[in-house]
């Protein structure tokens, strides 16, 4: 997995995925029920990839598709977390800095901050589909996190709240 592995691993229907992108990208699927002591080459390992594989961000696991982003950089890729195989991307994320934070999922949606105060929002969709682009005046390093109908994001300085207006 590399000598600085960072990314928290994400769960579900008893797999394990675990990642990192630093020195040696990889990122594996592990059937925890057959994973025992060194797993190296055993049916364990559902399927594994050595490529674009995040450094810092977690992949999050939304609406049937694994989302990652390549090491730090703003190449986004889906996989299928059942078969490994690439749902789409490696895709670079135009006017996106670096990225730190994790990606979250609300409703049909992916959210995707950098340390240059963006936050992307793409379709939770079988193919890329930007929706919109949010700019804030400080840096985003944290991940974002939404509670209800409310997402929190904290920059550099400050934290926002930003949600849909009141009547």
């Amino acid at each position: 997995m590399g000598s600085n592995v960072i990314p928290m691993p994400v769960h579900q229907d008893g797999v394990v995925y675990v990642a990192s992108g630093h020195r040696q990208p990889a990122m594996l699927a592990i059937q925890l029920d057959k994973a025992k002591g060194d797993i190296t080459g055993t049916d364990a390992v559902l399927w594994s990839i050595a490529e674009n594989t995040p450094y810092v961000s977690s992949p999050i696991l939304y609406g049937g598709r694994l989302y990652f982003v390549k090491n730090r950089n703003a190449i986004l890729s889906s996989y299928d977390p059942k078969t490994g195989e690439p749902v789409f991307g490696p895709t670079r994320l135009k006017g996106m800095g670096p990225i730190y934070s994790s990606l979250i999922g609300v409703g049909d949606r992916i959210y995707i901050s950098d340390l240059d105060g963006n936050t992307l929002v793409i379709k939770n969709s079988a193919q890329f589909e930007e929706l919109a682009m949010n700019k804030l005046d400080e840096g985003i390093a944290a991940s974002p996190v939404a509670i209800g109908d409310e997402l929190f994001i904290r920059g550099h300085g400050h934290l926002y709240c930003i949600a849909t207006a009141s009547n």
